[in-house]
């Protein structure tokens, strides 16, 4: 159902998923990783398989989203960084330079054979379920490489933006090309469809988006566009940026809770999909009112036409949410949205 809807075909319900739904709001996913570092799981197939799997075993969802992290590519070409738990990916010796600029070699098939493998696993597995590859954006990964890890202004990414504007192309043009690569193993290996992460794109006004960070996204998703699958983009609050998101090349946008789906739909414009977009925080309500909310959404997918839409939170499960709640969810919307 979800490759169907996601290639504007007639569904007999709607389809849903969750990002971040293999993680650690599952009980079973925080047993498995006990004692593993994080980028570490990412690195082992039977490891990747099991969680991948868990919230497609535990909710029933239309499709497995594959287990792994952003900066697992950037860890491939030898970039020095880690997954710090309550803080995010650090990296050691931040890019500011054209020198700095070295440390970033073309992403091969071969520095990575446990995507391929893990990939495979899942796909003999998973069976008529489809499993979504994804891959974070050249800005989100740059402002990582940039300010050493998370940030809430941006200052030193922005200042490289402004001020060197021949250095961020250059680094963001490299980052298209990992991205693509990392993009193209996972389709190669049996992926069905691809989501790019552009997580952080929303600290950035339109016009930059366009001059700065656009043609590097279209990039990617002109390297995966002959392998047939569908393409989705999500970024968070990038209400302002979700026509400039679908121009990349997507063919479907994600959206977050932020922007009721009629205003996204406007600002998309036709012929593409939108995926999303129930508050994350609504699943900490009683059922009666995440079923209205969840009904909210479903109903203005179907006001604008809803062939293309795919259900989805707007941003990812929490890792305090129930998982019951997430269960209850997925069954709500495919009873309620039944055709």
């Amino acid at each position: 159902m979800f490759l169907r809807a996601a290639r504007f075909e007639p569904v007999p319900y709607t389809p849903v998923w969750f990002m971040r739904q293999a993680g650690r709001s599952l009980p079973e996913y925080l047993k498995v990783r006990e004692g593993i570092p994080m980028l570490e799981s990412c690195m082992r197939p039977e490891l990747v398989k099991e969680i991948t799997l868990q919230p497609v075993r535990r909710h029933g969802v239309d499709a497995a989203i594959f287990f792994s992290d952003i900066v697992v590519p950037l860890k491939a070409v030898g970039i020095d960084v880690d997954i710090k738990p309550g803080v995010g990916p650090v990296i050691a010796d931040p890019i500011r330079s054209f020198d700095d600029l070295q440390r970033l070699r073309p992403l091969e098939p071969d520095d990575m054979p446990y995507i391929t493998e893990a990939v495979g696993l899942l796909v003999d597995e998973l069976g008529t379920t489809p499993l979504i590859g994804f891959a974070g954006a050249p800005f989100t990964l740059a402002s990582y490489l940039i300010e050493g890890g998370p940030s809430r202004t941006y200052e030193n990414t922005k200042a490289m933006m402004y001020g060197e504007p021949e250095l961020w192309a250059a680094l963001v043009d490299r980052l298209a090309q990992i991205t693509s690569a990392f993009l193209k193993i996972q389709i190669e290996a049996g992926a069905s469809a691809i989501q790019l992460f552009d997580s952080w794109a929303g600290a950035l006004a339109p016009d930059e988006y366009r001059r700065s960070v656009l043609p590097a996204s279209s990039k990617v998703f002109d390297a995966v566009a002959p392998y047939g699958v569908p393409r989705i983009h999500f970024g968070v609050n990038t209400g302002e940026l979700l026509g400039l998101m679908g121009q990349a090349g997507a063919d479907i946008v994600g959206v977050d809770w932020r922007v009721p789906l009629h205003l996204a739909a406007e600002r998309v414009g036709p012929g593409k999909g939108l995926q999303g977009n129930l508050d994350p925080a609504v699943l900490f309500a009683p059922t009666r009112v995440v079923e209205t909310k969840a009904r909210e959404v479903l109903h203005a997918a179907q006001a604008i036409g809803d062939s293309g839409h795919i259900f989805n939170l707007g941003h990812g499960v929490m890792p305090s949410m129930d998982p019951d709640a997430l269960t209850r969810l997925v069954a709500f919307v495919h009873e309620a949205s039944a055709r």
